[in-house]
C-alpha cells in the first residue's frame, strides 16, 4: 500500500466521488419513474441538481409533460419525449397530468373508447393536450385513454400518446 501525500490525496477524491454535490437526497414518497408537467411558461432544465449548474435549455411551455426519473433534494432529473435528461426545480413541476400525441398517422379523438365511436377532433403529433383518465389494465378500455386537445374531450388510444405508462391507470 502507497502511503505519502499522494495517497491520502488519492483516497481523498475518490471519497468525494463517493458523495452527493449538495445537501441530502429527499424522498417525496412518489413513486420514480412518473409523469407530471412543467408548472411555469419558462422551465430552465439544468445540468446538475443545483442552481451552480448551467442551464442546458428552457422549456417555454406551462403544461408540457415530462416524465421525473430521479430526485436529488429539491431537484428531479426530467427526460422529455424525445429522451433527453436534466435537472430542474420541483417548484417548475406539477402533478397534473399532460400527454403529447405520437405516430406517424393523425390521430383521432373519439367521443368513446372505440374505433367505431364519433370523431372529435384530429391531431397531428406534437400537440400537447391534457391527460384526464386512463383505465387501468383489467377494463375494457385499458387501451384508452381520455384526453383534453384544446378545449375538445374524448378518448384517444393509449398507443397514440406519450405521458402514460401501458399499465398505468390514471384517475
Amino acid at each position: 500500500m502507497k502511503s505519502g501525500p499522494g495517497a491520502l490525496m488519492a483516497f481523498t477524491v475518490g471519497l468525494a466521488l463517493c458523495l452527493p454535490a449538495t445537501g441530502a437526497r429527499a424522498d417525496s414518497g412518489l413513486p420514480v419513474p412518473r409523469f407530471v408537467t412543467t408548472a411555469a411558461d419558462e422551465v430552465n432544465v439544468r445540468t446538475g441538481p443545483g442552481r451552480q449548474y448551467p442551464i442546458e435549455w428552457v422549456f417555454v411551455r406551462r403544461g408540457f409533460p415530462v416524465e421525473i426519473v430521479d430526485e436529488f433534494d429539491t431537484w428531479r432529473r426530467i427526460r422529455d419525449p424525445d429522451g433527453v435528461e436534466g435537472w430542474v426545480h420541483q417548484a417548475l413541476l406539477s402533478g397534473r397530468r399532460g400527454m403529447i400525441v405520437t405516430g406517424d398517422d393523425i390521430a383521432i379523438v373519439r367521443d368513446s373508447a372505440a374505433e367505431a365511436a364519433q370523431p372529435v377532433v384530429r391531431a397531428e403529433a406534437g400537440v400537447v393536450g391534457r391527460l384526464l383518465e386512463c383505465p387501468g389494465e383489467g377494463s375494457e378500455n385499458a387501451a384508452w385513454c381520455r384526453v383534453e386537445l384544446d378545449g375538445y374531450r374524448g378518448w384517444l388510444p393509449r398507443a397514440s400518446l406519450w405521458g402514460v405508462y401501458s399499465d398505468e391507470e390514471v384517475q
